[in-house]
């Protein structure tokens, strides 16, 4: 499987390193491949289709948000099922996402603003993680990739 992403980031490391743990503990075949501009993606996605990664999870980061049209195009182009961390990449086509759900983390956090606006100090308040998170599949993407790999491999059995 590759793993795209930004090395950029303070932090990117490590949600590298967490992807590349579960990929040796569920035995996959691990391929890092660094994106730090929209002017990489080609050459990345040619990498993965020479070294013939069978499925792709995308790091969530301004650099593959933002022209995430072009990302899911790629993964579609080079046939890689894909996973995502916000839903905005099924919506633009791309096969699946699951990752917290934004808008809810945006309803918290005016909470939080509420709170600071009526005197509470910001450093008195507990750390607030997401609660709410979903899973969302792009069927139509889901049927285009099915037809198109009859033959492939995925994990070790024919689809």
């Amino acid at each position: 499987m590759a793993f795209l992403w930004n090395p950029l980031p303070p932090g990117a490391g490590t949600y590298k390193n967490a992807v590349e743990s579960a990929a040796r503990n569920l035995g996959v075949t691990f391929q890092s491949v660094e994106v730090r501009g929209r002017n990489e993606f080609e050459g990345a996605f040619a990498a993965m289709v020479r070294e013939r990664a069978n499925g792709l999870v995308v790091a969530t980061d301004p650099v593959t948000l933002g022209p995430r049209s072009q990302v899911v195009l790629l993964a579609a182009r080079s046939r890689l099922p894909a996973v995502y961390g916000l839903r905005e990449f099924p919506e633009a086509g791309g096969l699946m996402s699951y990752g917290p759900n934004v808008a809810d983390q945006f309803r918290r956090a005016a909470v939080y603003v509420d709170k600071i606006l009526k005197g509470a100090k910001p450093g008195d308040l507990p750390v607030d993680q997401a609660t709410k998170f979903e899973l969302v599949i792009n069927l139509k993407t889901a049927k285009a990739l099915g037809s198109r790999s009859r033959r492939r491999c995925w994990g070790g059995r024919t689809s």
